[in-house]
């Protein structure tokens, strides 16, 4: 196809009757291939591509792709396989600031001084009573899920809804999620981090710096992924003037899903199997490829591969796996984890995400059950403010459409 039967932006967008910030929305989303000119400043797109995304459903009704949302937010971009967030890119972000401080650039856009990170003591006691109630078995992510509404009930400033509120109130709970787990570890100092109180609750094992310093990379890299499902639900209930609470209370509910923030479960009991082989590296490479071999005879899905946004990979996972490489360099249990990445490529199977990152983490931390998937929700809570914030500025409910398949109405 020629250049000159390529369509303009501006064309694009009429086609499809959309806003062209709208337009690049379907890009960022993998829904519509563009061509950049030579300069980079405009693009062009195939009509073909544009013709299928105005297909019409049932009864004539003219619709958008499947399951599709587009929300316009100045948050989180995602395109051309990277990731940034407020315009900076998200991995340089992971090298050079802590967690609290992206949550800070989330929220209001500017890193501030010295912030205070706590939730109050009455909502702490009422946070460690509320999980403690739970089956000695109950995994970290149903926890937090139990506690956030306990933190609610403790705020009773919850209700208020301007932007410095509500970034006190994502302070108070995040710092909850991390401060009414079990704890597993020595306790950390009371000035500590974020990732120094949640690495307590989920591992054993003293912190080491450097694997700490990973922990807090990571909470960076998953903090927010603009409409994921769960942030989609937080917008939703954000939209309707939920308070942060309840906000992230939806975020917490979606997240558990196993296609979700569940993912890493999974990847956690692989590398769980694999270990089971013994820690000589020559045996871990033998039970990888036996483990990843049943499954895919059984016809299972692998999960913590392969990511649609990122076709030739996902750079959060590149650059976690990495930062974990030079953290522990010699650990047989990182020798589990490269077993499975070497069994993954030998396959051909698509590279790994965060997913499989974070599960990785967890094992070479000597971390709980679950940990991963902890992790990622109690750094995606800094995401969901963020976009509650937004949906707060804007004020209108997000009412979605459905394109009715059933029988014709038929009067009565």
């Amino acid at each position: 196809m020629t250049r000159g039967e390529r369509l303009t932006a501006a064309e694009a967008a009429a086609r499809l009757g959309i806003k062209p910030a709208t337009l690049y929305a379907y890009v960022s989303r993998g829904l519509l291939g563009r061509e950049r000119s030579a300069g980079g400043r405009t693009s062009t797109f195939d009509p073909a591509e544009v013709e299928r995304l105005t297909r019409r459903g049932p009864g004539g009704r003219s619709r958008r792709p499947a399951a599709e949302l587009v929300v316009e937010s100045a948050l989180t971009a995602i395109e051309g396989g990277a990731l940034w967030y407020r315009g900076l890119p998200v991995t340089e972000l992971a090298a050079t600031r802590t967690f609290e401080e992206v949550a800070e650039w989330l929220w209001s856009g500017r890193f501030p001084g010295p912030t205070r990170w706590r939730a109050g003591p009455a909502a702490l006691a009422a946070g460690r009573r509320s999980q403690a109630a739970l089956p000695e078995g109950a995994l970290p992510l149903e926890r937090l899920r139990v506690i956030a509404a306990a933190l609610a009930a403790g705020d009773d400033l919850r209700l208020e809804l301007h932007p410095a509120a509500v970034t006190a109130a994502g302070r108070s709970l995040i710092a909850g999620l991390a401060g009414c787990l079990p704890r597993l570890g020595q306790p950390p100092a009371r000035d500590a981090g974020i990732a120094a109180r949640l690495w307590s609750c989920l591992s054993p094992l003293d912190p080491d710096p450097a694997l700490l310093a990973v922990l807090d990379a990571a909470l960076v890299l998953v903090a927010d992924h603009e409409l994921a499902a769960s942030t989609v639900a937080a917008r939703v209930a954000a939209s309707v003037r939920a308070d942060p609470y309840a906000v992230a209370a939806a975020g917490l509910a979606t997240v558990s899903g196993s296609l979700h923030g569940g993912a890493s479960l999974a990847v956690e009991a692989l590398l769980a199997e694999i270990e089971r082989s013994g820690l000589a590296l020559r045996q871990a490479k033998l039970q990888a490829g036996r483990v990843l071999g049943e499954r895919l005879r059984r016809g299972e899905r692998l999960r913590g591969l392969g990511h649609p946004l990122y076709p030739d990979g996902d750079p959060r996972a590149a650059y976690l796996l990495t930062r974990l490489r030079r953290a522990a360099g010699g650990s047989p249990r990182l020798a589990m984890v490269e077993a499975l990445l070497d069994a993954t490529r030998r396959r051909g199977l698509p590279p790994p995400n965060v997913d499989l990152a974070l599960a990785a983490l967890g094992h070479v931390a000597g971390m709980t059950r679950g940990a991963g998937e902890a992790i990622f929700a109690v750094a995606r809570v800094a995401g969901w403010i963020a976009h509650a914030l937004e949906e707060y500025d804007r004020a209108t409910p997000i009412r979605l459409r459905a394109v009715y398949t059933g029988p014709p109405p038929t009067p009565a």
